[in-house]
């Protein structure tokens, strides 16, 4: 970090209101004004407001007690006055940063002189909240053993139900300069929470553990928007969720390893330490005491066999698959395609990368990584699936740099064929015609519209044609631009921006139009739409593909509490879909839940099955 000296206290008066109406957000040192006057009590820091009345201003021997102490990452400790006043929107508790391994202990009564900053974790351009904190700290230990603060209680009772405020439409929609109102919003609870030492008792875990990052999410609510399996739904913009929380630990994971748990596993006992705020997830109960797991019971889920007359069609994205991912990857997604999907008829695949992966060097054939996949599958017991295709422009659809990923279409030969037509090449766009008056593809396989700017830098859908039964059905392949940009659900701004949804929403309607066109000459055609949309049943992008009717989300044929293939801090979400045309009817859909709320994965997305009879 570096300082800047403001050259007036007119400067310094600009930058602080700038910070408290959210126009600007610094860094923990950006403003370095003139020391305050008086003993200044971390209340005092922490102020009405996310941020510091006191903000870029010196401050001298400020008294706490340490509650904890952080010697990995943002290395410092955690502080409080254990003489609380009474305003329940103060903190007690504040966030020393040292930049290296802090020499107090947890207990130790100390005097704490240094600079009040508002860190953003992630950069002022995240949208995230920021963190009130000491920097450049004189530290004099007082005494030491003393008795911590006692733990604020985070529990169903404490938490409000309403998520947050809306923020100031003077100031951007900024909930910086809101004074909080911590009995009313669950953000301005948390807030007014940060750096204080709080409690959770046994709560359900809703979010697997990510064992890289030593972290789960916990729901204090265990009634709220429960999925079927133990989860949290997200089934609208409004139903954030306010009881999830994100639980780490501080002790480093090489000195004490992180508890592996599932979705539906339960955390026991109590978990105590300082609230933090970090930018992958936002609030964050650091526990210096973790609670006992106890397992659960999930188990990955296997969708019924399609029956001799009906078409089984799936979805998958296999994360980045290519021939230097570990056989076992390999081995693994093939079992489950066979054993957990029931080997579908048609399985269109996202995220299948070329030859060498990520190694950028031009090469955009995937028959490597293909051939390794339909082998795989065979040795697991499934069928002798082939494949169609269209080989990208290299570094023309997003995803990793070199990797090309693209859809694929495996089917099983034995039960369906592939109508094969003039194969279209990554710029070339398939289009509708008519033969003995029924639809047909002037490319299949061809892509739909990939001049159309919706594509730039992101995966163009594949169509193609295929016959069961003497029946015509026509399948579109999808993979949506990412949520990339968006800001988080605790953002400063209420709403949070989401950026990448303007996207979506071209890309969506590119879709639709293409899907109208099929039924403008055949109504009663079977089109499904599916992949991985990236985007929420309830969202503008799957109302763009339902648009007049050409399509329906399918995944809304299922009860509330079942409707999600991903997982993402806690929250039990759609983003991959299969959409029908109205002539499909009778179908059976299934979201296999495989991957989403395991700590052990082959992928983070979970596959979709839909059987009907064409």
């Amino acid at each position: 970090m570096h300082s800047s000296h403001p050259r007036s206290a007119a400067v310094a008066a600009l930058v602080a209101g700038a910070l408290a109406t959210g126009l600007l957000t610094g860094t923990a040192d950006a403003a370095e004004g003139t020391a305050s006057d008086g003993a200044v009590r971390i209340h005092d820091i922490q102020g009405t407001t996310r941020i510091s009345p006191l903000n870029g201003k010196q401050v001298a021997d400020v008294a706490g007690i340490v509650t904890g102490v952080r010697t990995y990452g943002s290395r410092g400790f955690w502080m409080q006055d254990p003489d609380a006043d009474d305003d329940a929107a103060t903190s007690e508790g504040v966030f020393v940063f040292t930049g290296s391994a802090p020499t107090v202990a947890v207990g130790d009564a100390v005097k704490v002189s240094g600079l009040v900053g508002e860190y953003v974790p992630g950069g002022a351009n995240s949208g995230n909240q920021s963190v009130t904190q000491l920097s450049k700290p004189t530290v004099t230990v007082v005494s030491s053993g003393n008795a911590l603060p006692e733990a604020a209680a985070v529990n169903e009772y404490t938490v409000p139900a309403a998520y947050a405020p809306a923020g100031d439409p003077a100031a951007a929609g900024s909930i910086n300069g809101l004074t909080l109102d911590p009995s009313r919003y669950a953000l301005d609870f948390y807030e007014s929470l940060e750096g204080m030492n709080v409690a959770i008792g046994t709560s359900r875990v809703v979010g697997a553990t990510a064992a890289e990052y030593g972290e789960l999410w916990v729901t204090v609510k265990g009634w709220e928007n429960t999925a079927k399996r133990g989860g949290t739904l997200y089934g609208s913009y409004e139903s954030q969720n306010t009881g999830r929380l994100k639980v780490q630990q501080l002790a480093p994971l090489a000195q004490q390893p992180f508890p592996v748990a599932n979705v539906g596993d339960k955390l026991t006992g109590t978990t105590e330490g300082p609230l933090d705020f970090n930018q992958f997830g936002g609030y964050t109960l650091v526990a210096r005491t973790l609670g006992t797991l106890a397992k659960g019971t999930l188990a990955p889920e296997k969708t019924k066999a399609q029956a001799p007359g009906e078409l089984a069609v799936a979805t998958y994205n296999v994360e980045n698959l290519d021939p230097s991912d570990p056989q076992e990857k390999f081995d693994a997604l093939a079992k489950a395609v066979v054993e957990n999907l029931a080997s579908p008829d048609i399985l269109a695949l996202e995220e299948i990368q070329d030859d060498n992966g990520a190694k950028n060097d031009g090469t955009v054939s995937a028959e490597q990584t293909l051939s390794k996949f339909t082998a795989a599958i065979t040795a697991a017991g499934g069928p002798a699936y082939q494949w169609r295709t269209v080989n990208p422009s290299n570094n023309q659809d997003g995803g990793e740099p070199g990797g090309n990923i693209r859809q694929v279409f495996l089917f099983n030969p034995a039960r369906v064929s592939f109508t094969d037509r003039a194969a279209g090449d990554a710029t070339t766009a398939t289009g509708v015609t008519t033969e003995k008056g029924r639809a047909a593809l002037t490319h299949s396989p061809g892509r739909i519209d990939p001049a159309n700017p919706a594509w730039k830098d992101s995966r163009k859908p594949l169509a193609g044609e295929f016959v069961f039964r003497g029946r015509t059905v026509f399948v579109i392949a999808n993979h949506f631009g990412s949520k990339g940009g968006d800001e988080a659900l605790t953002s400063h701004h209420q709403p949070p921006a989401r950026p990448s949804e303007a996207k979506r929403l071209q890309q969506a309607q590119a879709v639709n139009a293409f899907v109208k066109e099929i039924l403008a000459v055949d109504k009663n055609a079977k089109v499904l739409a599916l992949g991985d949309i990236n985007d929420f049943e309830f969202s503008d992008t799957t109302k763009a593909l339902e648009d007049g009717g050409a399509l329906y989300s399918a995944i809304k044929s299922l009860p509330k509490s079942e409707r999600y293939s991903y997982v993402f801090q806690g929250n039990a979400q759609v983003l991959d879909q299969i959409l029908v045309s109205p002539s499909i009817k009778g179908y059976t859909y299934d979201s296999v839940h495989i991957n989403a709320e395991f700590s052990a994965q082959n992928s983070d997305h979970d596959p979709q099955v839909l059987r009907f009879r064409p």
